[in-house]
């Protein structure tokens, strides 16, 4: 996992904190990630589904996975416009893939992902969520093939 050690500035600041929000919600620990949750926090999941806390994507991963973790490859932090710097807003992306188990004990390994993340003033005010795992359903109902 990518992970930044330092947080001085309101760059790297965002990359830890979508790090460490990310480390919590594997865990997963849904009430300790709010930390770094703004309380008007937007999420966009897969398949368009908005969320209003990390308790919402816990529940909703509970439901589609036995289990499931993210293996960060790299987060990659967007230097701020003049107008996102003057709004205190950073744009952090975690790319990487998901791997864990399907609800049948199934392992499975691989599945991209990419998250994005909106931090504001040291909290993360959006997070839009996408991966394959849709895709990786389908195949293993016989509705597709990879």
């Amino acid at each position: 996992m990518n992970t930044v050690t330092s947080h001085t500035d309101p760059s790297t600041q965002a990359g830890w904190i979508v790090n460490e929000f990310l480390r919590l919600i594997m865990i997963p620990d849904p009430q300790s990630a709010s930390r770094y949750t703004a309380p008007d926090m937007k999420i966009i999941f897969t398949g368009k589904r908005p969320m209003r806390e990390p308790a919402d994507c816990t529940k909703f991963n509970a439901s589609r996975y036995k289990w499931v973790k993210k293996s960060i490859e790299r987060t990659d932090v967007v230097i701020p416009s003049a107008q996102e710097a003057a709004l205190g807003e950073t744009v952090v992306y975690s790319i990487g893939t998901l791997y864990g188990e399907w609800p049948d004990g199934q392992p499975f390994e691989g599945n991209r992902y990419v998250d994005r993340y909106v931090v504001k003033n040291g909290l993360i005010t959006q997070m839009d969520v996408w991966n394959d795992s849709a895709e990786w359903i389908l195949v293993r109902a016989g509705m597709a093939v990879l």
